[in-house]
C-alpha cells in the first residue's frame, strides 16, 4: 500500500490506516514489551543477551525475528562494532523513541484497569 493511499482516514471503516497499522506493528506478540526494554529507564544500546533478559519468556529465535522486523520498519537500529570479538548492539531511533509516550500511555491505562489487586480494575468477560 503506498503512503499516499494510508494517509486520510477510511470513513467507511472508520479506521485510520496509519492507526491501523501502527497497532499492527507495536501489537505483535513481544514488540510492546522489546521497544519498552529498549526505552528503559536510562535508554541505551543494548545487546541481545541484556533485551533477552529484559523480557525472559521471550525466546530467542522469537527475539531474533522481532528485532529484523522492527529494524526493517526503521523502529530499531542495529549496531556492528568490529572485534574481535564483534560487538552487535540495537538502539532506538527516533521513530522508536517517539514511541514513549504511546507505551507510557499504555503502561498507565493498564496499571489502573487490568491490575486486579489494585481494586480498580472493573470485572473482565471472558
Amino acid at each position: 500500500m503506498s503512503r499516499e493511499t494510508r494517509t486520510a482516514p477510511d470513513v467507511a471503516s472508520g479506521c485510520c490506516p496509519l492507526y491501523h497499522e501502527a497497532v499492527e506493528l507495536i501489537g505483535r506478540r513481544w514488540t510492546g514489551a522489546i521497544v519498552a526494554t529498549l526505552l528503559g529507564v536510562h535508554p541505551h544500546p543494548m545487546r541481545f543477551g541484556e533485551i533477552s533478559k529484559g523480557v525472559p519468556e521471550l525466546s530467542d529465535r522469537m527475539l531474533s525475528e522481532r528485532l529484523r522486523e522492527l529494524e526493517e520498519r526503521g523502529v530499531v537500529e542495529r549496531h556492528v562494532a568490529p572485534g574481535p570479538p564483534v560487538r552487535v548492539t540495537y538502539g532506538l531511533t527516533a521513530m522508536g523513541a517517539g514511541l514513549e509516550p504511546a507505551l507510557a500511555a499504555l503502561r498507565s491505562w493498564a496499571q489502573h484497569w487490568l491490575d486486579e489487586e489494585a481494586g480498580s480494575a472493573a470485572p473482565r468477560t471472558n
